[in-house]
């Protein structure tokens, strides 16, 4: 009855179909897994936001790696702009999607170490090889307050740090690399300014983290899921029907040929 089976079409069919359906309940868990590390990145932002601010000494240090969990975290610290080792990080949009640079300015503590301050966007000199007019750092000893960031790398972000680059302009915030330019330690790590903010608004700050999207992760996972089901539903509607067609077929009378006259 259910000899068609063993045919090429149908041996190939069922294979595929046992080769889809684990296949579908993998992505089905990826894209859950996905959104379990949404999830938990979002608590983290809004807890980190949320907490206190602490002097930023007490999270990190020269050399020092941010970790994860600190990531976000509201930190402070007191010292002077060093203007004269301020540089531009290329490639940076703001939040309109116009694509400029981010200041980033050196601020030396009162213990001696130097914390990275990124004081945020501003549009790119009209021929991306000159440095462009930055608006000036406050003068004098100031408290900053900002979100503790992690150094960036090539293998985190994606971009290269370019040879080549016009003078005090670079593609990453790296801790270790202004600490080669400026020639004195600096704490792991930097900071993206959130106060004080700039009196004419430029530059631009950084948005703060949006904690509240989820994206559609979770109704991948479940759409992958329902696929996976669907495939042996769909093969049994197409093993029935296969029957039926050949049943149908046996049970039709066969017309026998007319006789010849005599």
């Amino acid at each position: 009855m259910y000899r068609f089976l063993l045919s090429r079409q149908w041996v190939i069919l069922t294979l595929v179909a046992l080769v889809l359906i684990p296949v579908m309940i993998e992505l089905g868990f990826w894209q859950l897994h996905r959104h379990q590390h949404r999830v938990a990145q979002n608590t983290l932002i809004a807890d980190n936001l949320k907490a206190r601010p602490v002097p930023v000494t007490e999270l990190t240090s020269p050399g020092h790696t941010v970790p994860r969990a600190d990531y976000w975290r509201q930190v402070t610290a007191t010292g002077t702009f060093d203007t004269a080792h301020e540089v531009v990080v290329r490639r940076r949009t703001s939040s309109d999607d116009q694509v400029g640079v981010h200041v980033l300015t050196p601020l030396r503590l009162d213990g001696g170490d130097t914390l990275l301050v990124n004081r945020g966007w501003i549009p790119a000199a009209a021929d991306q090889q000159s440095f462009p007019p930055v608006p000036p750092a406050p003068k004098g000893e100031v408290t900053v307050t900002g979100r503790l960031k992690a150094d960036e790398t090539t293998g985190a972000s994606g971009i290269k740090d370019l040879k080549g680059l016009p003078p005090r302009q670079v593609m990453l915030i790296n801790s270790e690399q202004q600490a080669a330019l400026i020639g004195r330690p600096v704490l792991g790590g930097y900071i993206e300014l959130t106060s004080p903010a700039a009196a004419n608004g430029t530059p631009e700050q950084i948005a703060e983290p949006d904690s509240s999207s989820i994206g559609p992760h979770m109704a991948y996972a479940v759409q992958w899921w329902l696929f996976a089901a669907g495939v042996p539903v769909g093969w049994s509607i197409l093993v029935r029907r296969e029957k039926r067609d050949r049943e149908a077929a046996r049970a039709e009378p066969s017309e026998e040929p007319a006789a010849a006259p005599a």
